[in-house]
């Protein structure tokens, strides 16, 4: 995990997931480019050997993706993605983890991290759930696929 700087702009924006996952994962161009824009996001890359195979963003205002305030230390995930050549290799899961962790490295007050994923993001769905995120049972309906659970998650600390 790094945070997206020139050396890696190129190669992320150049990832891409498969067809069924576009309706879920809008392009890493776009994510990009309103992350650069946004105070309090974060666009990461997801390394393997010090090249880009996936990306995702991190919220410092957990309220832009839950819709509403979760408190101090709440964060956000979103666009978190590996890139359809890698994918099928268990390294979502790998990825996750290792994002979680460095979240808690990189911000020591983290305390609560929520997603948005749609709900008939199946496999989305059960990375998360296997990742310790927990389904609010609230329902987003702001997303452009559909409505979508808030997860969350409690972090160490």
């Amino acid at each position: 995990m790094a945070p997206v700087e020139a050396g890696t702009r190129e190669a992320v924006i150049g990832l891409r997931v498969q067809p069924p996952q576009q309706d879920f994962v809008g392009p890493a161009a776009t994510a990009l480019a309103d992350a650069e824009h946004c105070p309090g996001s974060e666009p990461m890359a997801i390394l393997r050997d010090g090249v880009p195979i996936g990306f995702y963003r991190i919220e410092r205002n957990a309220a832009v993706i839950a819709g509403r305030d979760l408190g101090p230390g709440a964060f956000g995930l979103r666009s978190f993605f590996i890139d359809a050549a890698w994918q099928g290799r268990g390294l979502g899961t790998l990825a996750l983890e290792a994002a979680l962790a460095d979240l808690c490295r990189r911000h020591a007050g983290a305390r609560l991290l929520a997603l948005t994923v749609n709900c008939r993001n199946h496999a989305a769905l059960a990375l998360y759930r296997g990742g310790g995120f927990e389904d609010s049972g609230e329902l987003y309906h702001g997303g452009r696929s559909g409505p979508q659970h808030l997860l969350l998650r409690r972090l160490p600390g």
